[in-house]
């Protein structure tokens, strides 16, 4: 029976079909834009979480410079100058890491939000089809 409906010119069907098949084609059109968020939300999430990690790697290395930075201190003075220099130079290099990897995961965070731009974008349109169908059964 829904083939005929589909077949028929909206001019030649009832109001009552009108409604029906808008009722039917919303609840279908809501269930599906669902469906686009949860795996928006969840591709979105997954970003977010490499970006946590890339941020948490970039800590622990910020702390490994702390320490070497700590040894530097006591070296220096203990006035070891070799000893410092070598400490400094670590404390140096895992530091530039440190930062690269903290800037590196922090932009991937940002890159995840907001969550839901997609599903914004298409709801509109969706509105717009709706009033769209509105209009045409009013006529």
């Amino acid at each position: 029976m829904e083939a005929s409906q589909t077949e028929t010119a909206p001019r030649d069907r009832s109001t009552g079909q009108l409604v029906g098949e808008l009722s039917s084609q919303t609840s279908e059109l809501i269930r599906k834009e669902i469906q686009l968020a949860q795996a928006e939300l969840t591709e979105k999430g997954k970003r977010a979480g490499l970006g946590a990690g890339i941020a948490g790697g970039g800590a622990a290395l910020g702390y490994i410079a702390a320490m070497a930075l700590t040894a530097a201190v006591i070296a220096l003075l203990d006035k070891a100058m070799d000893f410092w220099v070598a400490a400094l130079i670590v404390a140096v290099v895992y530091g530039a890491v440190a930062a690269a990897l903290a800037i590196a995961g922090r932009n991937r965070i940002q890159e995840a939000m907001p969550p839901i731009e997609t599903t914004t974008e298409t709801i509109k349109e969706d509105v717009q089809w709706a009033k769209s169908q509105a209009k045409s059964v009013r006529r």
